[in-house]
């Protein structure tokens, strides 16, 4: 893969809770236009990063910068908007609003109305919620989800549930699109199919970021991969280059790929 300019980077990021550290001394970056993936042993940092990466938990050291500017302190609304989006490893849909209102609501954070226009109801109001609505819709095509728009996200397969969290996220018209083990709890046949939209995502210019336990997805689907163990990162290359990394393969002995 040819050198193209990082989109996220991460210098000498440390994380520190009490007296544990779950992250030490992290450094990474990702590539505009990539599908760069995440794996580590049970404990091993990655949901820390993640949460450092999207704005859940701030550092305590180092240096976090996406897509040329600093970041340090900012709340994830605050990465939102500035283009970072996120699904969870727990599934976080609004189960009683139905599939198109679920992507609605992430698509908010890219509205002009404010408190104002959502009272008066004023033309400019009605028509950006009809827009709002009609992307929602395109939305939850492009992710493949065949039932009514009207469906309640309670009433929709695991699978399509999962794809709708990738719905709801991708309405924020992301820059880097970041999920955490988005393929747990699926069968053979649903992950085939979410490696496919995950490309179709990329090719369509999000770069990606995927922590999974699904290690054969990972080396099958990402152009690059970092492995994190104990907090510490350990390799950084691409998939083959990891596969046959000795402290990747050390890091995982006894354990298997999980």
């Amino acid at each position: 893969m040819t050198h193209t300019p990082s989109l996220l980077q991460l210098s000498s990021v440390s994380k520190q809770f009490g007296g544990l550290s779950a992250l030490s001394d992290v450094s990474l970056h990702i590539r505009r236009g990539e599908i760069y993936g995440l794996i580590g042993p049970n404990g091993a940092g990655k949901t820390t990063l993640f949460n450092v990466i999207t704005g859940l938990y701030q550092p305590s050291a180092g240096e976090f910068q996406f897509n040329g500017t600093h970041y340090q302190t900012a709340k994830p609304h605050v990465l939102a908007q500035a283009g970072i989006a996120r699904t969870f490893q727990n599934i976080r849909l609004f189960a009683n609003l139905t599939a198109l209102e679920n992507v609605m609501i992430g698509r908010h954070v890219r509205t002009r109305a404010g408190v104002f226009g959502a009272l008066l109801r004023n033309r400019a109001t009605r028509d950006e919620e009809h827009a709002i609505a009609e992307r929602a819709r395109k939305l939850l095509h492009y992710v493949g989800i065949s039932k009514p728009a009207q469906t309640l996200a309670k009433h929709l397969s695991y699978g399509e549930q999962r794809r709708l969290e990738i719905a709801r996220a991708l309405a924020t018209d992301p820059q880097l699109l970041a999920l955490d083990e988005p393929a747990a709890g699926m069968n053979a046949t649903e992950t085939a199919s979410l490696k496919k939209l995950l490309k179709t995502i990329r090719d369509g210019g999000i770069t990606v970021l995927l922590i999974e336990h699904d290690v054969k997805l990972i080396m099958g689907l990402c152009d690059r991969v970092a492995v994190l163990d104990y907090g510490k990162k350990i390799a950084e290359d691409v998939p083959e280059g990891v596969r046959k990394d000795p402290a990747v393969i050390a890091a995982y002995l006894g354990g298997g790929d999980d």
